[in-house]
């Protein structure tokens, strides 16, 4: 079983094997969490993802898919893509969310990873209730059969980290 640590700081200064980008469907950069690992992570990953687009993504990816790339200046081995979905009020879209944390962690086993680092995905600007997007994102790592040790949840602020302190006791 995966272990669990919850971590209350900055994602893009994490030490693991890799860490999971908040990504925008482009692939190339924008705000929150993409902007500041693409700020601290430098040109190396913008790179990387423009060659995705140019091979395998020239639509974008895709919500709840994932890919990886080099982490660039980062202190991790590599950067997961990820595109959360939307909050809805009249779309239930929480398959979309559970998708983002089992791609990346299926992309994290392609890898080798065997400590990756999660945002609290979706739950800023794209508006995701943050105690429901914590309940979605530990039960979908809790159940995820993966080769993963730990998952830390990187969490910006206090309200996130007791959510998903909330969400961690609920599920033992």
């Amino acid at each position: 079983m995966v272990r669990i640590t919850l971590v209350r700081g900055d994602i893009t200064a994490e030490k693991a094997d890799a860490i999971v980008n908040a990504a925008n469907s482009s692939l190339l950069g924008g705000g929150g969490v993409d902007g500041a690992i693409h700020r601290r992570g430098g040109p190396e990953i913008l790179a990387a993802c423009e060659d995705l687009r140019r091979s395998h993504y020239g639509k974008g990816l895709a919500t709840g898919r994932a890919v990886a790339t080099t982490a660039g200046r980062l202190a991790a081995g590599h950067v997961i893509h990820t595109v959360g979905p939307v909050w809805s009020r009249e779309e239930d879209r929480s398959a979309l969310l559970a998708s983002c944390y089992s791609e990346s962690l299926r992309t994290a086993d392609e890898l080798g990873a065997r400590t990756v680092a999660f945002p609290a995905i979706s739950t800023g600007i794209y508006g995701w209730p943050m105690d429901d997007g914590a309940r979605i994102a530990v039960e979908t790592v809790r159940r995820a059969r993966t080769e993963v040790q730990e998952v830390r949840f990187v969490l910006f602020d206090e309200a996130a980290y007791e959510a998903f302190e909330t969400a961690v006791s609920a599920s033992s």
